[in-house]
């Protein structure tokens, strides 16, 4: 890890390897669950809640996981939720049944709301400067690699059948893995600062916010695969007030769960609309592309995996390659990076329609995009880290983690949905996948446009913010 003080790798390593690890499980859950579905005679709407109960969980508590690093410190939250998702992956894996394994997805989950947003609260803690972009560039990293190597490690160890077990390897493997993080994380982290926020944690802002981020998830997740009844639209509008209600409360209470004056900042306003846009066509683009290629063009779900390495690989380079280019130039990498995604986006539209959709074009294209995302990913992190002053670095993670989980669960309902009623029949599918990702070009060109907006509002109101490490 290159551009690092010296003392500060292995504290990154352990939280970046946490963060990899909850990224792996979002993802690999996909590829096993027809094997799953066999061994434990799920139905259809079982395996979707095995699917799912961990993206609800996950969702729905990280900006609360976020406040309880503030008040804890992080350190000691990331242990926790460390230790509840090894043994949480322990009961998945050794699940008699699918009520069994819904209940551990779920804690799963849950214990990834912990552990997730204390990642980037001590990259803010620990860094700052020229350090801070490089850690970040590798953080984002570890959010985009995490779920194609799900996807590739999800299809190998189902596939090897070890030892008779199926599909549980997918799950028990992160039993010895997760204690070996456990051990370095107990050695490496630097001890919370015991003077930290001792404000108590807002239950009912707790309670009002999971209803607002349940009735808004929920419709989305599920909605696509029940064919949009009409509980789906009354639970995405009732999300609506229920959202209003939350920020009423936090309005009126002492010790808000949210510190609301960071939303109305257009730095940070404008900056998370851009990263959820651009988080949003990344996170739908791996469910369409891996349709279109399997169901499409008829390759195999290994091939379809396979397609994104260029893009996790120029995603990569990116990140690190940020803090080497001149500070001066610092506020054009966001636009210039969703500028980049979508030249991705359209180069990709036009591989599919003159047919080289199945190739080596298809990948060297994907390698744009990859490079787009992975540029504007961590420049727009970088500025809302540098606009938000440190003592709001909690606030500040839960906000981005929930925002790109809510982007994304828009961008996979809506493309998802979009891309199986154009693709009716195998003949449909390269004019539908060309209108997603055109449609994605579009979206990634509005998001360098909020990206503008970020930067230049931060410019005309800069924000302190300093290192405690």
């Amino acid at each position: 890890m290159s551009g690092l003080p010296d003392g500060t790798r292995w504290p990154l390593a352990v939280l970046l390897s946490g963060q990899l690890m909850v990224n792996v499980d979002l993802a690999i859950v996909n590829t096993a669950a027809p094997s799953i579905q066999h061994t434990l005679h799920a139905g259809d709407g079982e395996l979707e809640l095995v699917v799912s109960g961990y993206i609800l969980a996950y969702a729905v508590l990280l900006i609360t996981g976020a406040r309880l690093g503030a008040i804890h410190g992080y350190r000691r939250l990331f242990l926790c939720g460390l230790v509840g998702f090894v043994l949480a992956s322990l009961a998945c894996g050794l699940a008699p049944g699918t009520g069994w394994l819904i209940a551990a997805r779920v804690a799963q989950g849950a214990a990834a709301a912990l552990m997730v947003p204390q990642v980037l609260s001590g990259i803010q803690l620990t860094f700052s400067g020229a350090a801070r972009t490089a850690a970040i560039g590798y953080y984002s990293l570890a959010l985009s690699g995490g779920a194609v190597l799900g996807q590739l490690l999800g299809g190998v160890l189902v596939s090897a059948d070890l030892f008779g077990t199926g599909w549980r390897p997918i799950f028990l493997i992160n039993v010895p893995l997760g204690a070996a993080l456990l051990a370095a994380g107990l050695r490496y982290l630097p001890r919370d600062d015991g003077a930290r926020h001792r404000d108590p944690l807002d239950l009912r802002g707790v309670a009002v916010l999971s209803l607002a981020l349940l009735l808004a998830v929920v419709p989305l997740v599920f909605g696509r695969e029940a064919g949009w009844p009409l509980w789906t639209w009354a639970s995405l509008a009732a999300s609506v007030p229920a959202l209003g209600w939350f920020v009423a409360t936090q309005r009126r209470t002492a010790h808000p769960l949210v510190n609301l004056s960071l939303v109305r900042r257009p730095a940070l306003r404008w900056g998370l609309i851009a990263h959820g846009a651009s988080t949003l066509t990344y996170l739908a683009l791996l469910f369409v592309l891996a349709v279109y290629l399997q169901r499409g063009l008829g390759l195999s779900p290994a091939y379809s995996g396979f397609a994104l390495v260029t893009w996790v690989a120029a995603f990569g380079i990116a990140g690190p390659l940020l803090p080497r280019l001149p500070s001066r130039w610092s506020h054009l990498m966001p636009a210039l990076g969703c500028t980049i995604l979508a030249l991705g986006y359209l180069a990709t539209t036009l591989t599919a329609a003159t047919g080289h959709a199945s190739g080596p074009v298809l990948l060297a294209v994907l390698a744009i995009g990859g490079f787009g995302l992975g540029l504007s990913s961590a420049a727009l992190i970088t500025h809302l880290t540098t606009a938000t002053p440190t003592e709001h670095a909690p606030d500040l993670s839960g906000l981005i983690s929930t925002n790109a989980q809510l982007w994304g669960a828009i961008g996979v309902a809506a493309a998802g949905t979009a891309y199986l009623s154009l693709a009716r029949t195998p003949s449909q599918a390269t004019t539908a996948f060309t209108v997603i990702t055109a449609a994605f070009s579009a979206l990634a060109l509005a998001a360098a446009g909020a990206s503008l907006l970020a930067t230049r509002a931060r410019a005309g109101h800069p924000a302190v913010s300093g290192s405690v490490g």
